[in-house]
């Protein structure tokens, strides 16, 4: 499949595109360390049932790049949003059916919480994704701190050699210690290692890791959407949020209902890490499609 590109906001977007022009909108989109290859198979069933199935690379990832050199790297949650935002007023897609984990997942929770008219509906892998800097220097549990060593890794400048240094062998442990019963194949992990050789991917996933704990500035440009990010505003749309019963980084995050005003349903993946869509595709397109049903009723 070709991929197409799109000016939006800050990027040149890379994406791939299924179904028809005319179908009806579905943007989905990858977490850390993944890319649009997540969804191959998800998307490829959506496309049957009609869908216009969008799938961008997430910015320092694969085929999208900065306009300008001047642009700051950020890896901050207001940029995936504003990311998301742009890209979907380039496309002029009014509204569509949102779709994400990790990374993309919290691109997804953050329009949908502050821009809610643009969503017909929302999936979620791990539910309510916006960050919470303002506690980010409390303890989790030490079994949760555990699972996060890799972002108190990239908190130091050992950690950004390390990341520029080992980016496949690090994905590859990431993939294998998040999705235990997920028997990925070499082929399968090399499609995606690809999108890592991106000349912004260390800066953007170091920034991440490090603004998430308030140990960075974040792009001036964003702060006005960081403000309103910081009063953890709920989400309105109807939305199906989806844990995996395997995810080696993320626990049950089903006690996230409170933050989902309007329709919403909690769903687990039976023997599913964290790359939901790839390892489940079936019943990702199945809680996809139960969700637009969602937003139409």
């Amino acid at each position: 499949m070709d991929i197409k590109k799109i000016e939006a906001g800050v990027l040149e977007v890379g994406y791939l595109e299924y179904g028809s022009p005319d179908g009806w909108p579905c943007i989905l989109l990858h977490g850390f360390p993944y890319d649009v290859h997540a969804y191959t198979k998800s998307a490829s069933i959506l496309q049957t049932h009609g869908a216009r199935a969008i799938v961008p690379y997430m910015r320092g990832y694969g085929a999208t790049s900065f306009l300008s050199d001047d642009v700051m790297r950020s890896g901050e949650q207001a940029a995936f949003g504003s990311d998301l935002l742009s890209f979907m007023d380039a496309l002029n897609i009014k509204s569509a059916v949102l779709g994400g984990y990790d990374w993309g997942g919290r691109a997804a929770c953050v329009v949908s919480a502050l821009w809610p008219e643009r969503v017909t509906a929302l999936v979620s892998g791990n539910s309510y994704n916006i960050q919470n800097i303002s506690k980010s220097s409390e303890p989790a549990k030490p079994k949760a701190e555990a699972a996060y060593w890799y972002q108190y890794y990239f908190h130091n400048e050992r950690g950004r050699k390390g990341l520029k240094r080992n980016r496949r062998d690090l994905a590859k442990l990431l993939w294998s210690m998040w999705s235990p019963d997920w028997k990925f194949t070499l082929e399968e992990f090399e499609q995606t290692a690809s999108s890592f050789d991106n000349l912004d991917f260390v800066d953007v996933v170091i920034h991440s890791y490090r603004h998430r704990y308030g140990l960075v500035a974040g792009d001036p440009k964003f702060a006005d959407i960081e403000r309103r990010l910081a009063s953890q505003p709920n989400i309105v749309v109807p939305a199906i949020c989806i844990d995996g019963d395997s995810d080696g980084v993320s626990e049950s995050t089903k006690s996230h209902s409170e933050k989902f005003c309007g329709p919403y349903e909690h769903r687990q993946f039976a023997r599913a890490g964290h790359n939901l869509p790839q390892e489940k595709p079936s019943d990702w397109a199945k809680a996809i499609l139960d969700a637009k049903r969602l937003g139409n009723s």
